[in-house]
């Protein structure tokens, strides 16, 4: 299991950074190190969310809701996606910007959950 967790966090640092690398070569913000990081975050809570509690789900009298805290990694990119967002004279600046860390997030999620040809055909 270990070095599938390895290989997912991989991939999907590879297909955030590619992402990045695309934004950072257009000179947009968000670029190369933040699509990576988004990714790969995304990816390692997915796989927080679906392993970390296996020991605990089976035990009598405890109950835990694993998806929460891939649910709240969608939470937090929309606050990181809402920081990019600036309207300044009446011009909106930076809806791609948040819009791609959005789907990176989800890219990274998707390969995170183990969904590789869904997370690659998004990327």
């Amino acid at each position: 299991m270990t070095l599938e967790f390895i290989f997912r966090l991989f991939l999907a640092g590879v297909l955030g950074a590619l992402i990045g690398l695309d934004r950072e070569y257009r000179a947009k913000e968000a670029g190369y190190r933040t699509h990576f990081l988004v990714s790969l975050g995304s990816a390692l809570f997915m796989i927080l969310s679906q392993y970390a509690y296996d020991a605990l789900l089976g035990e009598p009298g405890v109950s835990l809701d694993p998806s929460r805290i891939a649910s709240q990694v969608v939470t937090g990119i929309g606050f990181i996606g809402a920081g990019t967002i600036i309207f300044q004279k009446q011009i909106v600046r930076g809806l791609t910007t948040a819009a791609g860390i959005w789907v990176t997030a989800g890219i990274g999620m998707a390969i995170g959950a183990g969904m590789y040809w869904l997370g690659t055909s998004a990327a």
